[in-house]
């Protein structure tokens, strides 16, 4: 965006990534401390956000925890509500509506979830970073610490900074953890001895080293290099796209401020070439350039020009969300083809996903005959089929099972006496089925089964029956 109205040398920029050195090697950023209106607002955005991820595990809705995915039972809850594998289909659509979500949020406004939602943002700039302003200072103040001799100050504040970075990782790892088996398990393992629940203790140490790497080496090279959405974004985004940019047809040509002079009359843009939009930007980029995927809309270089712009009395704005389009053409936010179509795919997904979570059935049971079986004929003339009965309970009540038929000569027989099925509980047992030989016709034949729970119908499961072909 803006590329044709920049520098001679307009293209380079894009030649290279902003972390990597000409010689290859990594460019450490030094971001400055960010201040301002939208870095206020992020603050409160991310901090609700920080509470709920923290809250949400330890938090029960009808005696479930509000957040669970445990793959490893496959079983996952999600404000109180138990999914199964058999709505695995809802978490497709699911999936899929939040794909399509995305889209139409970044056609709108780009890339402005990095900044201001995603947890590898939030975590980055709004916990491990102001850590580090706190323990080593400013930019500079950082740069100086890490370029000096490793002296008593300098191991002191390196000792307690990477301390604190551990011991947040490690809280960040058992709330991970907490997501998947359950808060419930995870204080089982954390208050039983170490060589009760090993395999946990291990997995929450891995978890602790991996968040650890990510946010005191990996960085925003997890936005710039990693994450396919920056990648993504390129492909969305169009000249209506409303995107953290900067006003070239205003702040062009750059020149350094001087006191009393008339601006206009000399030539000169807006842009005091102050460079500090470029100091206070996490993935280090120069926001002058145009549009770049490394952009995370942070809105970190709005409020450092915004400042700039009143110690020199020029208007605000000059970097703001803004469009090409607006930019150019001083238009505002149009509602084109492409934004309504994918509005209207989004709202219809919406509501089908709505229709099948509001009539999603309390039970599922599957019969089917028992794998490798064949029909047996007793001696009194009957025939003899094995079955399987999968039922699935997906309430907080237990069940008494009985299964019935509708065919008034077939009778089933059950392996077990009394059948229980637990509240959010799964069984699986077998049953034998009969009927007379002369029902059979044709070698098969359909029979439905009514299944009781608490001696209330709660499912009917059509399945063949087999038999000898006469």
């Amino acid at each position: 965006m803006g590329d044709t109205e920049l520098h001679s040398d307009e293209g380079e920029f894009r030649d290279k990534i902003s972390t990597v050195n000409s010689d290859g090697s990594r460019k450490w950023i030094y971001p400055k401390k960010p201040s301002g209106k939208y870095f206020t607002k992020r603050k409160i955005v991310s901090y609700i956000l920080l509470v709920l991820l923290f809250g949400a595990p330890h938090l029960y809705i009808n005696g479930q925890q509000s957040l669970l995915f445990n793959i490893l039972d496959r079983k996952f809850v999600i404000l109180g509500k138990v999914f199964w594998p058999q709505d695995f289909y809802l978490f497709a659509i699911a999936m899929i509506v939040g794909i399509v979500f995305i889209i139409l949020f970044t056609i709108i406004f780009g890339r402005i979830f990095c900044g201001w939602i995603c947890p590898q943002t939030i975590f980055m700039e709004m916990v491990f970073r102001r850590i580090e302003y706190w323990i080593e200072g400013d930019w500079t103040h950082q740069k100086k610490l890490n370029d000096g001799p490793w002296n008593a100050e300098k191991i002191r504040k390196k000792v307690i900074k990477h301390f604190i970075f551990w011991m947040i990782s490690f809280l960040i790892a058992n709330t991970f953890l907490a997501y998947i088996i359950s808060s419930k398990e995870l204080w089982a393992i954390q208050t039983s001895p170490i060589n009760e629940h090993l395999g946990g203790f291990i997995a929450i140490m891995l978890f602790t080293f991996a968040f650890y790497f990510v946010f005191t080496l990996l960085r925003e090279q997890v936005c710039t290099t990693i994450c396919p959405y920056g990648r993504l974004q390129s492909v969305l985004l169009d000249e209506n796209s409303l995107v953290v940019a900067y006003d070239h047809k205003r702040g062009e040509g750059r020149a350094k401020f001087k006191k009393n002079e008339d601006r206009a009359e000399l030539g000169k843009g807006d842009c005091i070439d102050c460079n500090q939009c470029v100091n206070v930007c996490p993935t280090g980029i120069d926001i002058r350039n145009g549009t770049q995927l490394e952009c995370v809309n942070c809105t970190a270089c709005i409020d450092a020009c915004d400042h700039m712009m009143d110690n020199v009395g020029l208007e605000r704005g000059l970097i703001g969300f803004l469009s090409e389009k607006g930019i150019t053409q001083g238009t505002k936010f149009q509602w084109t083809r492409r934004v309504i179509s994918y509005t209207i795919l989004l709202i219809s997904m919406l509501i089908v996903l709505t229709i099948l979570l509001l009539t999603r059935k309390d039970f599922e049971a599957t019969i089917l005959r028992q794998r490798g079986s064949t029909y047996q004929i007793t001696n009194d003339g009957r025939v003899s089929n094995i079955f399987e009965l999968n039922l699935t309970n997906k309430t907080q009540n237990d069940y008494t099972i009985k299964l019935k038929l509708d065919h008034s000569e077939a009778s089933i027989d059950l392996v077990v006496k009394k059948l229980i099925l637990k509240s959010e509980d799964r069984i699986k047992e077998r049953f034998v089925m009969k009927l007379p030989i002369e029902k059979i016709k044709n070698g098969k034949e359909d029979v439905t089964i009514i299944v009781y729970g608490n001696n209330k119908e709660i499912e009917r499961v059509t399945t063949k029956f087999i038999g000898p072909n006469i």
